[in-house]
Order: C-alpha cells, then structure tokens, then sequence
C-alpha cells in the first residue's frame, strides 16, 4: 500500500496540517522579543489555527463532497503556502493573528479533502490500514515540524515562515497525480445536506465526534504540558522534552499503522479504541509519579500506543457510518471536532493548576481518557441503530 504514490502524496499533504503550529511554536520566543509583542496574547498564535480548522473544517468538508475533493485540496494548498509564507512579513500581532487565522482555514480545506480522498481510495480493512498511515504520518510529522521550525528558525524567525511553501509543490503533485472518479464528484446539494444533518445528528455519529474531541483534549495535555512539568521535576531542556514527546509519537506511529486494526478485528472496533483510552488514562496518571528519565521515556511510548489504537478506529468508525458521497463531510466533522479538542484542551484543563499543580493536569487529562471509553462501551452495549443513509 505504501508503494502507491497517491497515498503518498495524500499522506504528504495531510501532514501540513500538524506544520501549522509546529513550525511557528519553537521561535515564538524570538518573535516576541523582536517584534515587541505582548507575551500574554502572543501565545494564540501558535492555538488559533485549531479553532479556525474546527469551524471551517466541516465546511468545506461539504464543499468537497459537492464540487469534488480535488477542487478544494488544489487551492487549499496554494492558499496554505501564501498565507503561511505571507506571516513572516507581518510586523504586529493583529495582522499576525489574521494570517494565522486563515491559514487555519486553509489547513482545514486541505484535512477536510485529503481525508475525504483517502476514505474512498479504499474500503474495508485497507482503509483502516491507510487511516492508520495517515495518523503516523501526523504523529511523526507533529515532532518533525517543530524540530525542523527551530533548526530554520535558528538564523532568523522569518525563516520558518517559508517552510509553508511546501504547500505549492504538493499542489503541483496532487494536480498531476490524484484522480477522482465521477461519482465521486458530482454533489446534489439539497439531497448531500439533508443526509448530512441527518447522519451527523444520529446518536452513533454524534458519540465518534464526542469522543474524538475528547481524545485531542487528552491528547494536547502532553503535548503542552508534558515540557513544563518535565523541566519542573528533572530539569529537561529542549532536546530532552523533544526526545520525550519523540518516544510518545514512535509508539502512536508503529502502532497505529499496524496494529490498530488487527487489535479491532480481534476485540471489536470499540472493545479495541475502549482499550487504547484506558492505556492512555494509566500512563497519564502514572505521569505525576516519575522523576527517573527511563520509566518517563516508557510511559510516552506507551501513551502514544494507546492514542495510536484509539484515533485510526475513531475515524474508521466515523468513516463507516458515512455513504461514499459524504464521506469528506462526515470525516471533515470528525477533524473538526479532533482540532476542537485541541483548542479546548488548556482551557478545560487549565485551570486544575490551581487546585493540584501540574500533576492536577494529567489526573483531568487521565479522567477525560476514561470518560471517553466508557463511552464508546456504553455505545456499543446499547448498539445505536444506523439510519439506513449510513449503510
């Protein structure tokens, strides 16, 4: 599957979605000192570009499915690299947060019509397979990015900024080496939106995109606050915090590529990503426990394995509820609600600082891990009825 050149370039293009943030926040420190801007306000401009994604996501999700995936992913690209590239020649916080703002937009086109592409290139066990790709992918890419942002960023924040232009080439790519089949892109718009509101409004549908926001809640956590408590405890500078959050991606990437749907063919999807969660809340609670380098290093693989189980059955799951037409929709929902969690997830969790310290982060991160399998179990004991839409 891999030696298949579209999902490679579908996998490359989805991949810029994790470089949005990735790249900008190692010199955010330099361009809050070099432009002179406000510390407290210059952090959403590493976080906005998860809420302009979760709202514009599904949107052209919709888009998408009525004009072809195609049509949206091509200029979504282009745009990506000209407002991202665009950032380095802004000088003040407002227009900064503009750019990002819609370079967000055009990073949830590009999630919204990659996902959609990816969902109807295969079907059954193989589209598990290829979603599971597609979250190592993000996984390897959420390391990569930042480290390759600094290593740019060194000489001169500016820098960083033109590593968006990776956007045109892959553009040019896709234009050149992704086909749709007629079916696939012709839309009925009345029809395509009636059935849409109806599938998403469905119990089963509902419950996926709830618990894919409560997956990216928990999942944030570590991301933004793994660093601080580890330099808190231990000392960790840089390098070590990234090789930290590097083992957590290894252990999501091998997992999720190719053990995640033998695990649900085994258990059953949701028996199967119930377990990942329940992986995720143990070693998000053993977290506060640790100050030796090792077991820390264990504890992120081990994490990053139970949200590698977890996500790739989600959005299979999200996938299957879904008929081939309104797939990119069903699924840019699915990315939304993922990219919501993420924007929530220091604002929901922010404030146990106050009662526990940072160890009060992990036991809310750990407890949302929970609620969010027991949820799927609760589903799958009462067995939500499918509309026959999704059949």
């Amino acid at each position: 599957m891999l030696g298949d050149r579209r999902l490679l370039v579908l996998l490359a293009a989805g991949s810029l979605t994790t470089m949005t943030g990735g790249v900008i926040a190692p010199i955010l420190p330099e361009m809050v000192q070099q432009l002179h801007l406000d510390p407290a306000f210059a952090g959403n401009l590493v976080s906005l570009h998860c809420l302009t994604i979760a709202l514009f996501s599904p949107l052209l999700g919709i888009l998408a499915d009525r004009v072809g995936r195609l049509r949206v992913l091509i200029p979504s690209l282009i745009l990506y690299a000209l407002f991202g590239i665009a950032g380095a020649f802004m000088q003040t916080l407002t227009p900064l947060l503009v750019m990002r703002g819609l370079l967000g937009i055009a990073s949830g086109g590009i999630a919204a019509a990659s996902l959609g592409l990816l969902g109807n290139m295969y079907e059954g066990e193989a589209r598990s397979q290829a979603l599971g790709y597609a979250t190592s992918t993000l996984t390897l890419t959420g390391i990569a990015f930042p480290l390759l942002g600094g290593w740019v960023g060194a000489t001169h924040w500016q820098y960083a900024f033109y590593l968006y232009g990776l956007g045109l080439p892959l553009a040019f790519l896709a234009a050149f080496m992704l086909k749709e089949k007629p079916n696939q892109v012709k839309g009925r718009a009345t029809d395509s939106s009636q059935k849409l509101s109806k599938i998403l409004t469905r119990p089963h549908a509902l419950q996926l995109l709830l618990t894919l926001c409560l997956a990216s809640v928990a999942m944030y956590a570590v991301v933004i606050y793994a660093p601080l408590y580890l330099k808190a405890t231990i000392g960790a500078g840089a390098s070590l915090n990234g090789i930290v959050l590097a083992s957590r991606a290894i252990g999501a990437a091998a997992v999720s590529a190719f053990a995640a749907k033998r695990l649900a063919k085994r258990l059953g999807l949701n028996r199967a990503t119930a377990t990942g969660f329940a992986l995720m809340a143990l070693t998000l609670a053993t977290i506060p426990l640790l100050s030796q380098l090792i077991w820390i290093l264990l504890t992120a693989v081990l994490f990053g394995v139970g949200f590698g189980i977890a996500l790739p059955n989600l959005y299979s799951a999200l996938a299957d509820v879904a008929p081939s037409g309104l797939r990119s929709s069903v699924l840019a929902a699915g990315t939304g609600a993922g990219f919501l969690g993420q924007f929530l997830s220091p604002i929901l969790l922010g404030p146990a600082i106050n009662y526990g310290g940072l160890p009060g982060i992990f036991y809310g991160a750990a407890s949302v891990s929970i609620v969010a399998g027991l949820l799927l179990l609760w589903g799958s004991k009462n067995k939500f009825k499918r509309d026959p839409l999704e059949a």
